[in-house]
């Protein structure tokens, strides 16, 4: 009795098995949806849409890339975490979603805990642009301005916590001036504020910001990594700058609901990183200023945790609250 209990319950484990990898050899039948917790034409929704198109290509099912630029990423995230975890509801997250862990007092989800990483896309440096406006020539430029001004000069942002905040408050600690936080649903309609010049200034991705500034409508002073950047070689680099808090990278990587079955996880991993290392991909995401970065899913889990300490410190340091 006990050898036929034994055999039905091994031979359910089998059917459970057999079951999960034959949807992960079918995935997918059916539309993916990609939620993009920022406004179209921002760096994320950049990344999304090449994936998107690219997946769309290969697998034959088409990637609906869904904009929800609200709370910080908050309301996106949240869609996620409720979303049927069988791979066709997946997001693209930012540096924001590590910091929303310490700005927030209390989230409906626990960012570590309640998402399935699958891959890292890229890194993105920032370039410090100010409005042509002011005629500044260098980051000093600024930093005097803003000491002749205190409160009077703003700075944009994508929203409240999200890499261009957090870069600017490292910025505002380290130089000691006092300039005031004006945030937006991305980075477009930051980019257009600095252009039309009711803020001053803007850490913006260079991914957004490279066209831009090669035409004129706003002044870069500078990049935040620690090397010039092949697309914008003429600014100066954070480490030539010489202040601490300039140095600041952002990234975008690829999430799924936390409970994602590791077959679809790893399949989608293999062929985003497939993606990645193709030679018009990376040829695209460099001339924008952007670095392929792919990781293997716990790698990107690990990254995750270590970026929710990281920016800690930071929002601690900064003193910022969303709520």
């Amino acid at each position: 009795m006990l050898m036929k209990s034994g055999l039905k319950v091994l031979a359910g484990a089998l059917l459970l098995a057999t079951g999960a990898a034959g949807a992960a050899e079918k995935f997918p039948v059916k539309p993916i949806r990609m939620l993009v917790p920022f406004s179209a034409g921002s760096a994320t929704d950049f990344f999304a849409r090449m994936l998107g198109q690219k997946l769309t290509e290969s697998w034959g099912q088409t990637v609906v890339v869904d904009n929800r630029p609200s709370a910080g990423g908050v309301v996106a995230s949240e869609m996620l975490l409720h979303a049927v975890p069988d791979g066709y509801t997946l997001m693209l997250v930012s540096v924001g979603h590590a910091v929303n862990a310490s700005l927030y007092t209390k989230l409906p989800y626990d960012t570590v805990r309640d998402f399935a990483g699958i891959t890292l896309i890229a890194d993105v440096p920032t370039a410090l642009v100010v409005t042509p406006a002011l005629g500044l020539k260098t980051v000093k430029d600024l930093v005097d301005l803003a000491k002749s001004k205190p409160g009077q000069i703003n700075y944009a942002s994508a929203g409240i916590g999200s890499g261009a905040h957090m870069n600017a408050e490292q910025f505002k600690l380290a130089t000691g001036i006092n300039i005031v936080h004006v945030p937006f649903k991305g980075t477009p309609e930051a980019l257009t504020n600095v252009m039309g010049g009711s803020v001053q200034f803007f850490f913006a991705p260079i991914t957004g910001a490279v066209t831009l500034v090669k035409g004129g409508k706003i002044t870069a002073l500078a990049v935040s990594t620690k090397e010039r950047s092949p697309v914008l070689p003429d600014l100066p680099s954070a480490s030539e700058v010489g202040i601490p808090g300039f140095e600041f990278n952002l990234w975008t990587g690829l999430l799924g609901p936390g409970k994602l079955p590791k077959d679809i996880k790893e399949k989608l991993n293999r062929e985003v990183v497939r993606i990645l290392g193709m030679p018009d991909i990376k040829e695209r995401m460099l001339t924008q200023g952007a670095t392929p970065h792919p990781m293997t899913p716990p790698e990107f889990d690990a990254f995750i945790k270590n970026e929710v300490e990281r920016l800690a410190k930071v929002v601690k340091a900064s003193g910022a609250k969303a709520d």
